[in-house]
């Protein structure tokens, strides 16, 4: 918050101000050229699995992957706010698209979709429990999804955190020491960027995964 106004809207919609847009002209610059070419290539790689039914969420799951993606690097610069390490945001963005891929399967496949809680073959004495294991693993989904990203980036930002103050209180005491414990920063730092791009990924997939059990 800054004088008493909370800067969420603002860290949430910063992301989109940062992309270059597409001018009027015939030919366009190499920064939009690579990254045209960037999005195609995601949402190609993204609904190689899916049918036809799920690529009407080509639009949405590309901009949710690009909005995720740019949060969790931005919060890796000095004095930002990580929005995506807040469970709030987090679940929110799960829950909603995890019960339309359910709802989805419910209404195109209801037979398929109810088929999924009990695997073929189960011998029947087994039968109510697989079923309540089955429904029990499906509501989690939402639940993993968000505290993944969440567990992840924040355990990420910890960890940054308290190297990079053991390399300030170590560097008047022990120089050599401060030293290693900057280049095992410095690492980090980059595991980190890392993580905050395949964190997104892995989530815009999991959520394509679903999808196209239910399509």
């Amino acid at each position: 918050t800054y004088l008493g106004i909370p800067l969420i809207a603002v860290a949430l919609t910063l992301p989109w101000i940062l992309f270059p847009t597409p001018s009027a002209r015939w030919l366009n610059n190499r920064l939009i050229t690579l990254q045209g070419w960037f999005i195609n290539r995601f949402t190609q790689q993204l609904l190689l699995p899916l049918n036809l039914g799920g690529h009407k969420w080509a639009v949405m799951l590309t901009s949710l992957m690009l909005f995720l993606i740019t949060l969790n690097m931005l919060g890796l610069l000095p004095y930002t706010f990580t929005p995506t390490t807040q469970l709030s945001l987090n679940m929110g963005l799960a829950v909603p698209l995890w019960l339309a891929t359910v709802i989805i399967g419910m209404r195109n496949q209801p037979t398929a979709a109810l088929g999924h809680l009990l695997p073929e073959g189960t011998p029947v004495p087994l039968i109510p429990v697989l079923i309540i294991i089955e429904t029990i693993s499906l509501f989690i989904r939402p639940l993993a999804l968000g505290v993944r990203l969440t567990a992840n980036l924040t355990a990420g930002h910890l960890l940054i955190q308290l190297i990079a103050t053991a390399a300030f209180v170590l560097l008047p005491l022990m120089p050599t020491v401060a030293i290693l414990t900057a280049i095992v920063l410095f690492l980090l730092t980059l595991l980190e960027i890392a993580v905050a791009m395949i964190q997104a990924y892995v989530f815009v997939l999991l959520l394509s995964l679903y999808l196209q059990e239910n399509v």
